[in-house]
């Protein structure tokens, strides 16, 4: 019986999410907020850093062995409410599930990266670890644009245990993307200037480097046995709003922090510029991920992993999990 609920539950969430997403590559930082279905919970988890409720979206598996746990992070514009594409494969595979707050949009000094942000996010995973039937071996964070953002500062600061780390598009140098998004004229610099200032007119540039990924230490030691994936279509910046430079620094320097020594490792500054320019590298074997074509891949040991696809600021969703056990 319990089986058949469930299944039914999977078919009624087909349709929802049919109904929700169109054939087109989806805006992510999409701000419209549809009903979630049923079998997600809306709880409240007070915050262990300043007392405030937060609030999040939570699955726990029904299964009666400990299952992986999914956290999915919301994009930069929007909150725990935005739609998420990826509970489809969350119910069918019966993950544990948590889509937190994290102060909403990045708009305000509490949000964009903030200690708070770190402290909500690990309080969602502590939430779902005492309340789901998690395996706490296979904790799994993932997010694309701004969630890629909050992916790596949890990354970077968060205290948990966990097993991989999926940056999809991430923003990773404010600094960078405050110009950048000057250069492109959109809403995203007047963001970064609300968050550090408290004004849309004036930004402190100093501020948006502490909340920066790029310019953290990484928690090597308690990194060893988890795995970062960055993820970036080599037409953002272009058709988007995140330039693939964010990623292709970010892998660099990950490698460095562990081994300082490592320069072969790393990717010269040409190939950076070719990717970016070119928008095309020249390989023996094209790979493929989702049926797009792979134009870049890098991997350092079991520790981070670059792959640039035929895409612009997007995340293929169907290969979003393939990570999770």
């Amino acid at each position: 019986m319990q089986t058949r609920r469930l299944l039914s539950s999977f078919t009624a969430l087909v349709f929802f999410v049919s109904g929700h997403i169109s054939a087109q590559d989806p805006l992510w930082d999409d701000t419209s907020r549809p009903g979630w279905p049923a079998m997600f919970q809306e709880v409240g988890i007070p915050s262990t850093a300043d007392g405030k409720t937060q609030m999040a979206y939570f699955y726990p598996t029904r299964s009666e062995t400990p299952k992986p746990l999914v956290v999915s992070l919301h994009t930069w514009s929007n909150n725990y409410q935005q739609r998420d594409p990826l509970i489809g494969q969350i119910l069918e595979n019966d993950y544990n599930y948590i889509r937190p707050d994290f102060r909403g949009p990045n708009n305000n000094s509490e949000a964009c990266g903030s200690p708070l942000v770190v402290s909500d996010i690990d309080d969602a995973i502590s939430y779902a670890i005492e309340h789901g039937h998690v395996d706490p071996d296979q904790v799994h964070v993932i997010g694309v644009s701004g969630g890629g953002h909050a992916t790596l500062i949890a990354y970077m600061q968060s205290a948990h245990q966990i097993r991989s780390f999926a940056a999809w598009v991430p923003i990773t140098d404010l600094v960078r993307w405050y110009e950048e998004s000057i250069g492109r004229n959109n809403r995203y610099a007047g963001h970064i200037a609300l968050a550090t200032t408290g004004h849309d007119d004036r930004v402190d540039l100093q501020e948006a480097r502490r909340r920066s990924p790029l310019y953290m230490d990484t928690p090597t030691d308690l990194r060893h046995n988890s795995k970062l994936y960055l993820y970036a279509g080599i037409h953002d910046g272009y058709t988007g709003s995140v330039p693939i430079t964010h990623s292709l620094h970010m892998y660099n320097k990950v490698v460095s922090d562990f081994d300082p020594s490592a320069s072969e490792d790393l990717i010269p500054e040409h190939i950076i510029q070719r990717l970016v320019v070119s928008r095309y590298y020249p390989t023996k074997e094209k790979k493929e991920i989702d049926g797009r074509v792979v134009h870049y891949h890098r991997q350092y040991a079991d520790k981070v992993e670059l792959t640039i696809f035929e895409g612009g600021h997007e995340m293929l969703t169907d290969h979003a999990l393939r990570h999770v056990p």
